[in-house]
């Protein structure tokens, strides 16, 4: 009854006290456009992305961007033909220019996506643009997704502006798993926190970051953060700290097409990282399964055990919390446009993620952690320091 009760205490404070995390009217903030338009490079990291390539080269392509923009596609080590297919996409397409270029490999101390994306920056530098779109090669943008990104950095005055993409949600398991993976992200980085002057939350979504070049340079981007895995969350941060405002909401027109169709696609999707995001810390990794346990799993287990054993203040205080659990969960289903049954299933999706951050810690542990496309990267400790 009291493991119960603690939980809908912690469900009550999550529900007023969280930032209204759970709420999904965090969009594009109020903007107009500017009397000049500036000069945007666009900068996209690429590494065997033949498949997803076709589905979101042509969409930045084909941006109706009235100032100066520009392509550069770092074709990282791929093997699958990326760098030919995105210039064929170009000839084909037309629509704004692309440079395709490679960096080589990585050396110590950088992740891939991180040491492509410094390659592209100096690649832009020689361009002198005032803002560059960070985006991945799996995310698709309207015609207009530019365009509103620069009005909304220039009306609010942000360094960065980011737009967590709409995620693909069609085979069961994605239906399951992904609006649960957006919902996790905004309880632990609030999106109104980030947004507002003062606080110290920091946050970003990869697939779709604008970032003002004078910021980046001020926040020594990617350089500051090169070993980093979770390298959204710690470019926001290294903005934030060096005095830059951020943005994050989610997208209405900006969409991953990166098909995750099986449990085992979306397991290693999550478990790649999870346990950096604990900073490869075992007492935070026990805090966080106790802490998943107490706030996702109690309740339906005292709902059972209490209708089972004739504790009614136990399935009381559980059935409570998981009311509570499951109506925060029906806006992002909403978001999501999937049906609201779901939102009970949420401890059972919560249970898998527990699960694929002990799996992330073992195979951290068995020298497998961090891997993603042939690439494993050490923790930053691990790394030499570089001035």
């Amino acid at each position: 009854m009291w493991t119960a009760a603690g939980s809908l205490l912690t469900w009550l404070w999550l529900l007023l006290c969280q930032g209204f995390f759970w709420r999904t009217d965090v969009r594009l903030p109020p903007r107009r456009e500017p009397d000049a338009w500036p000069s945007v490079c666009v900068v996209v990291p690429a590494r065997d992305e033949a498949a997803v390539l076709p589905d979101a080269l042509p969409s930045l392509l084909g941006q109706d961007y009235p100032g100066r923009a520009e392509v550069l596609l770092v074709d990282d080590g791929s093997t699958d033909g990326t760098g030919e297919l995105a210039r064929e996409l170009a000839r084909r397409h037309g629509g704004l220019p692309l440079t395709v270029d490679s960096p080589g490999e990585p050396p110590t101390g950088w992740t891939g996506k991180l040491w492509a994306v410094r390659h592209g920056i100096g690649l832009a530098r020689a361009r002198d643009p005032e803002y560059l779109l960070l985006t991945d090669a799996d995310i698709a943008h309207a015609p207009d997704s530019l365009r509103e990104l620069v009005a909304a950095a220039r009306t609010g005055g942000f360094d960065v502006v980011s737009q967590m993409a709409r995620l693909r949600v069609e085979s069961t398991w994605e239906r399951l798993v992904v609006p649960a993976f957006v919902y996790f992200f905004a309880q632990l980085y609030p999106f109104r926190r980030i947004g507002r002057k003062g606080t110290r939350t920091a946050a970003a979504a990869g697939g779709c970051v604008l970032l003002r070049a004078e910021a980046a340079d001020r926040a020594r981007i990617p350089d500051a953060i090169r070993h980093a895995v979770i390298d959204d969350v710690a470019l926001a941060r290294a903005v934030k700290g060096s005095g830059g405002r951020v943005w994050l909401g989610l997208a209405d027109r900006v969409d991953s097409v990166r098909p995750y169709p099986r449990l085992g696609d979306l397991w290693r999707m999550v478990s790649r990282s999870a346990y950096a995001q604990l900073r490869h810390n075992l007492l935070l990794l026990a805090g966080t399964v106790a802490g998943l346990a107490l706030v996702y799993l109690v309740p339906p287990v005292a709902v059972v055990t209490g209708l089972a054993t004739g504790n009614a203040a136990a399935a009381v205080a559980g059935a409570s919390a998981w009311l509570v659990m499951t109506g925060t969960y029906v806006p992002m289903l909403r978001y999501y446009r999937q049906p609201l049954w779901l939102a009970p299933l949420l401890p059972f999706t919560a249970f898998l993620y527990l699960l694929m951050t002990v799996d992330s810690a073992v195979q951290h542990y068995r020298g497998r952690g961090a891997a993603w496309k042939g690439r494993t990267y050490a923790r930053p400790d691990a790394v030499p320091d570089e001035s």
